[in-house]
C-alpha cells in the first residue's frame, strides 16, 4: 500500500508521518527537489528519487510493502499515481483555532488574520489544487487530537492499512450496488436498494417506489408516504402503495433464478413483510446495513427459517475527526 497525505498549515500532518513512520513501520518516500515544509529531514527510514516517474516506478514496483509519501500536493503526475489500484489518498485538516495555535509555535509573530490569509492562500494556490486533492480523497482526517499518543490511538482504531480501502471484498462490493439502486428511489420516506446474488453475480435489483404506471411517490402518488402526520417507520404499512425494495427485487428475478444459495444485499434491514417473502423465495442469506426498526423481528422469521442473516459494516471513510 502507498498512502499519499496532503495537508493544510497548521494540520498536524508531521504528527500523522511519525505514527505512520515510527508506530505503523511505514517507509517515507521523498523526491529530492521536493518542498520540505515537513521537517522531516534525517529519517534513517527515508528514501528519495530524483523524480517523481522513478518514484512511481519504485512504488508500483513495491507495491506489497507499505510506503508514504508526505506530501502529495508536490507530485506533478499525481493523477498517474491515484490511477494505481494501491494508492490511498489521505488529506490532513484541523479545526481553525487548533490549526493556529499549532502554526504558532513555530511562527510566534502571527496573528490570527494573517494566519487565516496564510490557509486561504493554501486553500486556493495553484488553481486550487488543495481542493482538487480534498475531493478525490479516500479519507480526509480532521487532526484535533491533543498528544501523540491520542493521535496514534485513533489512527489505529480506523485501521488505515485495512485492504478493503483498496480493493472491495464481495460484501462491498455488492452492498455498493445495493447503495447505486436505492439512489433510483423516490420514495418521500425512506431510500432503499436492493440486490439478490447468486455465485457471485447480480441476478437482479430493486428500489422502493410505487407501482408501475402510478404517480411516482414524489409526485404524490402515495398518500403515506406524503402525509406529514405519518412519520414513525414501520407505522401504517399497510396504507402505503409503495412497493419495497427486496419485493421488487424478488418479482424481478422470480422463484427459479434465486432458490438456492442466494444471497439478498439491502442497505436497509428488511420489514417483517418483506422477510417473510425472502424466506418463501428460498434466499439462503440476508445481509444489510441501516438498522430499521424491526430488526429483531426479521431476525425472528430468518432464524426459524434457516436464513444467515448479518449486519454489514463497513471501513471507516470519508471525513474523520481524530480526538
Amino acid at each position: 500500500m502507498l498512502i499519499g497525505l496532503a495537508g493544510t498549515p497548521g494540520s498536524g500532518i508531521e504528527e500523522v508521518v511519525r505514527v505512520l513512520c515510527e508506530k505503523l513501520k511505514f517507509k517515507l518516500l521523498e523526491i529530492d527537489d521536493q518542498s520540505k515544509e515537513l521537517d522531516l529531514l534525517g529519517r534513517p527510514d527515508k528514501r528519495t528519487f530524483a523524480d517523481s516517474t522513478e518514484l512511481l516506478n519504485y512504488v508500483t514496483t513495491n507495491w506489497r510493502d507499505d510506503m508514504l509519501i508526505s506530501n502529495v500536493s508536490d507530485l506533478p503526475n499525481l493523477d498517474l499515481f491515484l490511477k494505481r489500484p494501491f494508492v490511498l489518498l489521505v488529506t490532513v485538516d484541523a479545526s481553525l483555532m487548533i490549526k493556529f495555535q499549532r502554526y504558532k509555535l513555530k511562527h510566534q509573530d502571527i496573528t490570527l488574520e494573517k494566519f487565516c490569509s496564510v490557509a486561504d492562500d493554501h486553500l486556493l494556490s495553484v488553481n486550487n489544487r488543495h481542493c482538487k486533492i480534498q475531493d478525490q480523497a479516500q479519507i480526509r482526517l480532521i487532526n484535533n487530537s491533543v498528544n501523540f499518543d491520542s493521535l496514534y490511538h485513533s489512527i489505529t482504531q480506523i485501521n488505515l492499512t485495512d485492504p478493503e480501502r483498496l480493493r472491495p471484498e464481495w460484501d462491498s462490493y455488492f452492498m455498493h450496488f445495493a447503495d447505486l439502486a436505492a439512489m433510483r428511489s423516490n420514495c418521500m420516506k425512506r431510500r432503499v436498494g436492493c440486490v439478490i446474488v447468486k455465485n457471485k453475480r447480480v441476478v437482479a435489483t430493486g428500489y422502493n417506489g410505487t407501482p408501475r404506471g402510478f404517480t411516482n411517490c414524489n409526485e404524490g402518488g402515495c398518500y403515506r408516504c406524503n402525509h406529514p402526520c405519518v412519520e414513525n417507520s414501520g407505522v401504517g404499512l399497510s396504507t402505503c402503495l409503495c412497493l419495497h425494495a427486496e419485493e421488487n427485487a424478488l418479482l424481478e428475478a422470480g422463484r427459479a433464478r434465486v432458490e438456492g444459495d442466494s444471497i439478498l444485499y439491502c442497505n436497509t434491514c428488511p420489514c417483517l413483510t418483506c422477510s417473510i417473502k425472502i424466506v418463501q423465495m428460498g434466499i439462503t442469506e440476508v445481509i444489510y446495513s441501516q438498522s430499521y426498526s424491526m430488526d429483531a423481528f426479521s431476525e425472528k422469521v430468518f432464524k426459524q427459517a434457516g436464513v444467515k442473516f448479518r449486519q454489514f459494516i463497513p471501513p471507516t471513510h470519508g471525513t474523520v475527526i481524530l480526538e
